[in-house]
């Protein structure tokens, strides 16, 4: 029962930061939980204490961590960074794990040199929630803070790896650089391999499922959680390292669904969900642990007599000041290194030693560091069985450690980099686009997630949208020209798609040469409002007249009857709008080709597909069209929420431009229901 009460305990401190998070965003959300852990430990009747399993504690909390980060990292600004990425998560953390090895064994000579190196190794991964709350105050560069936001998933693993390795050799007394260098390297890349093949696995698994179409959301989600277990206990089974094999199965991240679709659409969107929250959670928990364990850590080595209070603390800021130090060192000749490559030849100046401090103080440690240090075993597997020397000390020091450059990073970080105020006119040029781009998600996601069915209501309600679009752009001054190259993209695809059916005789020659006629006649109407001309086009233009001049002559030859003829035309327009609209709504998507242009277009050439194919709808059809209107609204209604809070959360919006957002589509939902 009592951990029953700590696990609801935990779960309150964590729920209430997020308010918190809100209300207060100068300061980082670890911070704030790390607040709530001590707040619980000094209310607590007794001491709290957690006794997990140092193998559970890994696979329970770090495996699907930093399986999300790695899932969700930018993979092209990833392999864009790579050479220093990989400088700072494999060289700095090696070297950190040696030099604060070295140095805490040479001050603290009760510390053997390999509990010392897993201090080191431990101490030596950043914190990706923490670098991520940076943004709220700071002003970091992009390539900055893509390499930090990178950096902090790969050192994970590194860093997991090494103090695994040094830890090993602390419980066992016995080391061998070459035999440790020989286990690095086949568990560093055994893992790397296996992560893949157990992700292609996966991806395998679950295309065999969808193909029998057994697979929901349900089945999905739940795998995708599953999957950074399983691949931890697998390839610690085999002998690999479980952390690095995890970081590549989330890298690789081939069972999420990349196809569009309804059905995929609902996944992806419960997946981000699921995960978010499962993610926070976990931090969450950690950083709350964190609290929780520090009164315990610093009261033993507190009241040790042993030490002084004051030698303590001296401890905590040198072995800071140390990591800072070796940090700002590798960073300098980092940044140095890269800009001699780029041809940037500078003698160094303030501006690059600004540089490379921000980026040392905004790489603070904590939930990784923590983690593993809380699976140092109480108990050495000796002969008679001994305590681990200097556990308390050694975590009393992490924690101490992670306090400082958390609060470096939060209050010392801004007043180096302080995020620019913007003007006014600024904030509301951003606010617009910010809404647009809501809206054309919302249409994006309105248009996967049709159904034959719903697809007359979806035209209907994305056409609402499309307006909403339009009214902003006229409201704000914002040109809205027509997207000429779309529309004749459009029509060479139509024409691309009926040369194809006449060479497969798929339709009557004349037909199709007579409706390639119209295109070509619709086309130089395009070209002549823009301007446009080339050797192609009047290539066109010739071609268009001969043919005009061939349908002219065989108009009166027998041959099909012209009511044939007529149906024969409807068929080919038909089939041709219908292969328009399957490539539309792969463009809806494209970053490259605005939303609502896409939307529009592809709104007309369904319209054009329905008119073609469909009778008059009778009045019962009509009455479950206006319905499904309806709850195809609601839908994008909820979207819309949904948008807004992803735009909120990632610091796009402020706290008023998102009520104003929220209360506005609130409105709309009171307004829909009213007229149910």
């Amino acid at each position: 029962m009592e951990t029953l009460v700590l696990a609801l305990l935990l779960l309150a401190a964590i729920l209430v930061s997020s308010v918190i998070d809100q209300l207060v965003p100068k300061v980082s959300s670890p911070l704030i939980q790390i607040g709530l852990g001590l707040i619980i430990a000094m209310a607590a009747p007794a001491q709290i204490r957690i006794g997990l399993d140092p193998d559970l504690f890994l696979v329970l909390f770090i495996a699907p961590l930093l399986y999300d980060e790695a899932k969700g990292v930018d993979k092209a600004a990833l392999w864009r960074n790579r050479m220093p990425v990989l400088s700072l998560a494999i060289g700095l953390v090696v070297v950190t794990a040696l030099v604060v090895g070295f140095a805490v064994h040479a001050v603290i000579p009760s510390i053997t040199l390999a509990a010392a190196f897993a201090l080191g190794a431990a101490l030596g991964p950043t914190d990706a929630v923490a670098v991520a709350s940076l943004s709220k105050e700071t002003d970091i560069p992009e390539r900055q803070k893509s390499i930090l936001e990178s950096e902090s998933i790969i050192n994970d693993a590194s860093g997991v790896v090494s103090f695994q390795f040094a830890l090993a050799a602390a419980v066992t007394g016995t080391f061998s650089l070459i035999d440790a260098s020989i286990s690095f390297v086949i568990s560093f890349f055994g893992g790397i391999l296996i992560g893949v093949a157990l992700g292609y696995a996966g991806n395998f698994l679950v295309r065999r499922v969808r193909a029998i179409g057994l697979e929901n959301t349900t089945f999905h989600v739940l795998f995708e959680v599953f999957v950074p277990f399983i691949v931890y206990l697998v390839a610690n089974a085999l002998g690999a390292s479980g952390i690095i094999a995890v970081v590549a199965a989330g890298l690789v991240n081939v069972i999420s669904p990349r196809g569009i679709g309804p059905s995929i659409s609902r996944m992806n969107i419960v997946s981000t969900s699921v995960w978010r929250v499962l993610s926070f959670t976990l931090n969450g928990m950690v950083f709350v642990l964190l609290g929780t364990q520090l009164p315990n850590a610093m009261r033993r080595t507190w009241d040790d007599q042993t030490i002084d209070n004051f030698v303590l603390v001296g401890y905590i800021l040198a072995l800071t000041c140390l990591l800072l130090l070796i940090r700002f060192a590798w960073v300098l000749a980092m940044e140095r290194v890269h800009d001699r490559r780029s041809g940037q030849r500078h003698r160094l100046n303030k501006a690059d030693l600004k540089s490379a401090l921000v980026m040392s103080l905004a790489g603070p440690k904590g939930t990784i560091t923590l983690a593993v240090m809380f699976t140092i075993p109480v108990l050495v597997n000796t002969n008679p069985l001994t305590y681990f020397p200097q556990r308390d000390l050694l975590i009393f020091l992490a924690c101490g450690v992670i306090v400082v450059t958390l609060l470096l990073a939060t209050f010392v970080v801004p007043l180096l980099a302080p995020k620019r105020r913007r003007e006014k006119d600024e904030q509301a040029h951003e606010e617009t686009a910010c809404n647009i781009e809501i809206l054309r998600n919302v249409i994006e996601e309105l248009t996967a997630r049709q159904t034959p069915e719903t697809r007359s209501a979806t035209r209907a309600v994305v056409r609402s949208y499309s307006e909403r679009i339009k009214r902003i752009k006229e409201t704000h001054g914002i040109e809205n020209e027509p997207n000429v190259d779309l529309r004749l993209k459009a029509l060479k695809w139509e024409s691309d798609y009926v040369e194809t059916l006449i060479r497969d005789e798929e339709v009557y020659p004349i037909v199709g040469y007579q409706y390639l006629n119209r295109l070509a006649h619709i086309e130089r109407l395009l070209e002549h409002g823009t301007g446009r001309w080339s050797i192609q086009h009047a290539y066109l233009r010739v071609l268009s007249f001969l043919r005009t001049l061939f349908h002219s002559i065989v108009r009166g030859l027998p041959g099909i009857s012209m009511p044939e003829r007529a149906e024969a035309l409807r068929d080919v327009q038909a089939r041709a709008a219908e292969h328009v609209v399957g490539k539309l709504q792969q463009a809806v998507g494209d970053a490259g080709v605005p939303t609502e242009d896409a939307s529009t277009l592809l709104l007309e050439y369904q319209r054009t597909c329905a008119a073609l194919r469909n009778a008059n709808p009778s009045i019962t059809a009509i009455t479950r069209s206006a319905d499904k209107v309806d709850d195809v609204r609601r839908l994008g209604l909820r979207l819309e929420l949904e948008q807004i809070q992803t735009m909120y959360e990632e610091e796009r919006l402020c706290r008023a431009s998102a009520k104003r957002m929220r209360e506005n589509v609130y409105l709309m939902q009171m307004d829909l229901e009213d007229n149910v």
